[in-house]
């Protein structure tokens, strides 16, 4: 299953070695952004871990290595194999009282974690906790799991996921060992878009990750972004700026702004190259209009209000 993780051949060799090697670490913490692979790479380690035949790579066909990547249709949605224990912020709702509404509760912990480790696998190889977005533990849920993390007992292996590890308690970060993933080319992103049957160009906005891209290439997305250049060049080329005005104060997300404003840069650059065969004066045109966006990008990260960076930047491409 390590072959299906695709541009994190630094990560999957670190784990492939351990593996081989039989010095797999009992605590690992894969980090980076979300959507690059992290979460496959953990379900590819417990499938080794509890596959039947024991070896270092997975057979991808006995019970147990199928039964530790399929996840249940039914609430709680988590693998059909015991020994494979997912955790994530309100996984369990409907089987636990605590409220987990901003974090993984301590309750959460010592049910799914501490009131199991005392005990053997179920299938006798290997027992793998996956904790989803481990940033999200609460303080006390967190110090609740160190002891364990420092000595889980034999066979028993945790995978924390987070995109936001400088969230994570240093006591926690200094029990995990460290696997680091990247953000997945945008050629890479563009093919994966590709292969099933959505717009490619949406990857130079996803910053390497699928999960954004898939985000970014559903009709909705790609409407909205449609229809935000629209109203932004219409604003540029009108008479007034009366609709320049309108623009600039629709109600959107931080984020989201600075996403619509890549793609329309992004627009722009595409228009100038194809503009530097036919009018030069043109392209040089569309240059000048790329760099005013990517300033009014710059002034979204500085936190400048948005309404007053949209008023800025159509000020400005009105004079190009």
């Amino acid at each position: 299953m390590f072959s299906h993780i695709l541009g994190q051949d630094s990560a999957v060799q670190t784990l492939t070695r351990a593996l081989e090697s039989g010095h797999v670490h009992h605590a690992y913490r894969f980090e980076g952004p979300a959507g690059v692979g992290k979460e496959r790479a953990a379900f590819a380690l417990a499938q080794t871990l509890v596959c039947e035949l024991g070896g270092p790579r997975a057979c991808e066909k006995c019970s147990a290595c199928q039964r530790a990547v399929r996840i249940s249709g039914e609430e709680p949605h988590v693998p059909a194999h015991p020994d494979v224990i997912l955790l994530q912020r309100g996984l369990y709702r409907g089987q636990l009282s605590a409220n987990e509404a901003t974090g993984i509760s301590i309750e959460q912990v010592r049910r799914m974690v501490l009131e199991r480790v005392g005990f053997g696998p179920h299938e006798g190889r290997a027992r793998v906790f996956i904790v989803r977005d481990a940033d999200e533990l609460t303080v006390s849920a967190a110090n609740a799991l160190l002891k364990t993390l420092e000595e889980p007992g034999q066979g028993t292996h945790f995978v924390l996921l987070t995109s936001r590890p400088n969230r994570l308690l240093d006591t926690i970060r200094s029990r995990t060992l460290p696997v680091r993933f990247s953000p997945l080319s945008d050629a890479l992103v563009a093919r994966i878009l590709q292969e099933k049957g959505l717009d490619p160009k949406a990857a130079v906005l996803a910053q390497g990750s699928v999960a954004s891209a898939l985000d970014l290439a559903s009709e909705d997305a790609v409407a909205e972004r449609e229809e935000f250049v629209a109203a932004a060049r219409a604003a540029v080329a009108a008479r007034d700026l009366a609709p320049a005005i309108k623009f600039a104060e629709a109600r959107r997300e931080r984020d989201t702004l600075r996403r619509l404003l890549a793609y329309f840069a992004q627009s722009l650059a595409l228009a100038g190259r194809e503009q530097v065969a036919v009018r030069v004066e043109l392209a040089e045109r569309s240059a000048e209009q790329h760099k005013i966006v990517l300033s009014a990008m710059q002034d979204v990260d500085r936190n400048v209000s948005p309404a007053l960076a949209l008023e800025s930047m159509i000020y400005r491409l009105r004079q190009v």
